[in-house]
């Protein structure tokens, strides 16, 4: 499977970067759409939004790097190339939120109703930022047989076929998991207005705990010895959802009573 979608001269435009570049128009343009229903000023928002992506793209990278390390030492070249692959959205989301804390503290924004706004974008650029991983062959599962792939289309098929062994194309089940996610959370935005907090929350639990599953099924997950980086993370993201949805609830049983 070739990367590069096209050349531009001597230059060479990968899918990998368009697929990113798309999920983030995209997120982009839910954000404006939901600004005005969450009760912000949609030029601000927009504006944190463009701020916020430098810190998160570049958290996501060293983050990935950085449980890497062996191999970024011996090829420190190799760091740069993000069109390679190897960006984490644990690392993203982390540098994120800790931007948009110091931000929206600073213009005087409320920072979970912003989250709140953030969480279904950010949910379906990850969704479209997988078919990155698929052109790559990377972020794929375990060895499957024959007779199991055949139930996904020829070009999954083909895609999933590494070193002449079949695998399963975890890209696409968390793909698909996260646009279901991006749908229920984008149903509960456009309902009446929620607890502040209750659509992070929603992110938080529903998206860990398909990424808990699912990275149980891949080869190359990012490693702290024994353990399975994301699948550690994603148990913390459970509690913090559960939490955060907690605290959401009782905040708004509270105003109910005022």
């Amino acid at each position: 499977m070739n990367p590069i979608a096209f050349q531009l001269g001597l230059i060479a435009v990968h899918w990998y970067g368009l697929l990113i570049g798309l999920g983030i128009a995209l997120a982009l343009l839910v954000v404006y759409r939901l600004s005005n229903r969450g009760g912000m000023d949609t030029e601000s928002v927009i504006d944190a939004c463009i701020y916020m992506l430098p810190f998160g793209f570049v958290g996501a990278r060293l983050y990935y790097v950085l449980f890497n390390l062996d191999f970024y030492l011996k090829r420190p070249d190799e760091i740069v190339k993000v069109w390679h692959g190897g960006l984490a959205i644990h690392g993203g989301v982390l540098a994120a939120v800790i931007f948009l804390f110091f931000y929206t503290r600073r213009k005087k924004m409320e920072f979970l109703r912003l989250l709140d706004i953030l969480a279904p974008a950010v949910i379906l650029a990850q969704a479209i930022g997988r078919w990155g991983n698929f052109v790559n062959q990377e972020a794929f599962g375990g060895i499957v047989s024959e007779a199991f792939i055949s139930r996904f289309p020829a070009f999954i098929q083909q895609g999933m076929l590494i070193d002449g062994s079949y695998h399963h194309p975890t890209f696409l089940y968390e793909s698909v998991w996260n646009l279901g996610v991006f749908a229920f959370l984008l149903y509960l935005s456009l309902r009446k207005p929620e607890p502040r907090g209750k659509i992070l929350a929603g992110y938080l639990t529903l998206y860990s705990l398909g990424r808990f599953f699912i990275e149980d099924l891949r080869t190359d997950s990012l490693m702290l010895g024994p353990i399975q980086v994301a699948r550690l993370i994603s148990l913390l993201g459970i509690l913090a959802g559960l939490v955060i949805l907690f605290l959401a609830h009782r905040r708004g049983k509270n105003l109910k009573t005022e």
